[in-house]
């Protein structure tokens, strides 16, 4: 999306107009206040230095973070995929409208992605499209598919590997959240535990069960699953904590995330 510069006055007042999910550095000194903070877990994960020559596709790629990554490292062509309208997301039948309405805020049409994007002179391709809907004869192959942070928001996530599994010619990168407590306590059975509950939020495997969804989708798993922690980003850390969080799971899982990080695992496959 190479196109005319915005000056670091302006692109800061871009930056401050609306929410981030991902915290990216888009000039010298301007950073974008996300929900995680992906930056400190890159050198735990399996990317080559180099994609020189590669295909890569994100899945989900929102604010754009990894895309940009990808084409950091030297990738031929990069394509991000997201749906921007969530009501195309997978909602429980009981999702209330305002809950909706404040991640279709967060969303705003691809804004975030659209920004970046300008700011970093990036080439990346961004196409609306479901990962249920990857189909090899309209999208071609890949080298390289990350998805990060997905799974839990589908209500079939063996499908959309599936899906994955179709278009990738290449390896699997995936980093998504896991249950910590079952990933502790039962490390080689597979659990999952499901929401479901007003909100795009499904499935949580512990970290076996993650591993169980990707095999059972016709993928080889070569490295992993290992436990990383996304840390925070500015968003995050700025929402106040209470001594009653402590009172339930959920609000132990959000306590966790503020201050350790959201509990994900990583893996790399390659399709059978």
């Amino acid at each position: 999306m190479v196109g005319e510069t915005i000056s670091n006055a302006g692109l800061r007042e871009l930056v401050g107009s609306r929410e981030w999910y991902h915290t990216m550095e888009l000039a010298p000194g301007v950073v974008t206040p996300g929900f995680f903070d992906h930056r400190p877990v890159l050198p735990e994960l399996p990317i080559p230095p180099s994609l020189e020559g590669l295909r890569c596709l994100d899945v989900a790629t929102f604010d754009g973070f990894w895309a940009f990554e990808m084409e950091k490292r030297g990738a031929a062509e990069v394509v991000g995929i997201d749906i921007l309208d969530p009501l195309g997301w997978d909602w429980p039948v009981n999702a209330p409208q305002a809950v909706i309405e404040a991640l279709e805020r967060r969303k705003e049409g691809g804004a975030g992605f659209r920004i970046a994007a300008r700011a970093l002179q990036s080439r990346v391709e961004h196409r609306e499209c479901s990962v249920y809907e990857l189909d090899p004869a309209l999208h071609g192959t890949f080298d390289l598919v990350y998805i990060g942070s997905l799974l839990m928001h589908l209500r079939d996530p063996v499908r959309a590997l599936e899906r994955v599994r179709s278009v990738c010619r290449g390896r699997l990168l995936l980093v998504d959240n896991v249950d910590l407590f079952t990933s502790l306590a039962s490390p080689r059975h597979p659990i999952a535990r499901l929401d479901g509950r007003g909100r795009p939020w499904w499935w949580k495997p512990n970290v076996a069960a993650l591993r169980r969804m990707v095999e059972a989708a016709g993928f080889h798993v070569e490295l992993g699953p290992r436990l990383i922690f996304l840390p925070p980003g500015p968003e995050l850390t700025a929402q106040p904590a209470a001594p009653a969080m402590m009172l339930s799971r959920e609000g132990r899982d959000d306590l966790v995330r503020r201050l350790k990080g959201d509990p994900h695992a990583w893996l790399l496959a390659r399709p059978e």
